[in-house]
C-alpha cells in the first residue's frame, strides 16, 4: 500500500478514529498491509491476530476500540471472536473476499462488511464510522 497523501481525498484527522484496532487476519500480506494503513492513517495502536484463540487473548489482555474480523480464518470461522465483541460492546466490521451474505449467520447480518480487496480510502471510511459500528 503507497502513503496516503494528506491533501488527497483520504486526509482526515486521527481524532476521529480509534486509538487501538486489531486486525484478527489469517494472511500475512493483508494483515500487513492493513496494519501499515492504519498506522498510516494516525492509528497509535494496530494488534494482529491470525486465529480465534490469538485474538480472544488479545482482547482479554486489552479491549480494543475496533476490530477488523475475517470471516474465513485458515481452519475456523471468526464467530467465537464475533460473539466475544457482541458481549463486550466493542465496535466491528467482518472482512470477506466472499460475495453477498456467504457466511455470516444471520445473528451477525446486522453488522457491516468490508470486501476484500479494499482499497485504502474504503478501510479509512470504514475506520471514521467506527464508533457507529457497536
Amino acid at each position: 500500500m503507497q502513503p496516503i497523501d494528506p491533501n488527497g481525498p483520504a486526509a482526515h484527522n486521527p481524532a476521529d478514529l480509534p486509538s487501538d484496532v486489531l486486525v484478527v487476519e489469517d494472511d500475512t500480506l493483508i494483515a500487513m498491509d492493513a496494519t501499515e494503513a492504519i498506522g498510516g492513517f494516525g492509528v497509535g495502536s494496530v494488534r494482529t491476530a491470525r486465529d480465534v484463540a490469538s485474538a480472544l487473548q488479545l482482547i482479554a489482555e486489552r479491549a480494543p476500540d475496533f476490530v477488523l474480523l475475517d470471516v474465513g480464518l485458515v481452519r475456523e470461522k471468526s464467530f467465537a471472536v464475533a460473539e466475544q465483541l457482541e458481549r463486550q460492546k466493542i465496535p466491528f466490521v467482518f472482512v470477506t473476499g466472499y460475495s453477498g451474505s456467504v457466511g455470516v449467520p444471520a445473528a451477525f447480518a446486522h453488522y457491516p462488511v468490508l470486501r476484500k480487496p479494499y482499497l485504502r480510502d474504503e478501510l479509512l471510511e470504514t475506520l471514521r464510522k467506527w464508533r457507529s459500528q457497536d
